[in-house]
């Protein structure tokens, strides 16, 4: 049942970012490799990208891929998200004194977010036209192709989304700032796990998004980036230290609120369970 309740949580909040996905995936593509002023930048920020693709493309390709988005969620943070929290109830996460362990949170949500990315890669990569295409021309692999890549952006962000998150809510519990089991506990911390997030994952997001969408040959090998290092440092020297930053503002209004709202409900979804069954 945490499985199930992860999946429905993260696809809740998938329809609601979807469009804020379809935005910093964009920007993050705009001048790739390139320095800066000798591209012509068609989003100037992220309101600037809504407007350009709604009147451009129209208003339902801000939802473009919200299917294999929601199988993709549904799958991935299904299992990061239920394992995490069969972690929290058998008490792995505490010391033997008792108190919340940081260090034990963090590990759990990354080996968690391990486990979920890369099973859920392959719906990444796309639907199940594009798996049978990708399956047909680079075989089974090719499905999880650039899936270690991502590993390390999956560990980074899922062990800090998690880690803050259950730090956050028992920081405020010991503190008494909100009564036992309000939902304000959940909504503060999943705030402030959103901010964490963005911050730790940024320019390994940007670094996933191009390792993805980056051309291939014949043999499925990546022709612009051997892994996640290369493609970090190329960003870097070629576009500078912010380049790996670039859409990090439409990162934040996508990752933030969608962190806030998985998180959420999810929480909710399991006070709800566990209260009803006891």
């Amino acid at each position: 049942m945490d499985f199930l309740m992860s999946g429905l949580a993260a696809c809740g909040a998938c329809v609601f970012t979807n469009p804020l996905e379809v935005v910093k995936t964009r920007m993050q593509l705009q001048g790739e490799l390139q320095a800066p002023g000798t591209y012509q930048r068609h989003y100037r920020n992220v309101f600037h990208a809504f407007i350009t693709i709604g009147k451009v493309d129209g208003l339902a390709a801000l939802q473009k891929g919200l299917a294999p988005a929601l199988l993709y969620q549904f799958l991935m943070n299904g299992i990061r998200l239920g394992t995490y929290g069969l972690a929290e109830a058998g008490g792995y996460l505490h010391t033997a004194e008792g108190t919340h362990s940081p260090a034990r949170s963090a590990a759990a949500g990354a080996m968690a977010g391990v486990m979920g990315a890369y099973l859920g890669s392959p719906i990444y990569m796309g639907m199940f036209q594009a798996l049978t295409e990708i399956g047909q021309k680079h075989g089974l692999v090719g499905l999880w192709r650039g899936a270690l890549g991502g590993l390390p952006r999956v560990i980074v962000g899922s062990s800090t989304q998690l880690c803050t998150f259950s730090s956050t809510k028992d920081l405020l519990s010991q503190w008494e700032i909100f009564p036992p089991q309000s939902w304000k506990l959940a909504l503060v911390a999943a705030m402030m796990s959103g901010i964490a997030v963005v911050l730790a994952m940024a320019p390994f997001d940007v670094a996933c998004t191009r390792l993805y969408n980056q051309p291939t040959d014949a043999q499925g090998k990546g022709l612009m980036y051997r892994g996640i290092l290369d493609a970090l440092l190329q960003t870097a020297r070629t576009e500078g230290i912010f380049g790996m930053y670039k859409g990090i503002g439409a990162s934040y209004f996508r990752l933030g609120p969608h962190t806030i709202l998985s998180l959420f409900f999810w929480d909710q979804l399991r006070s709800l369970y566990y209260t009803d069954t006891k």
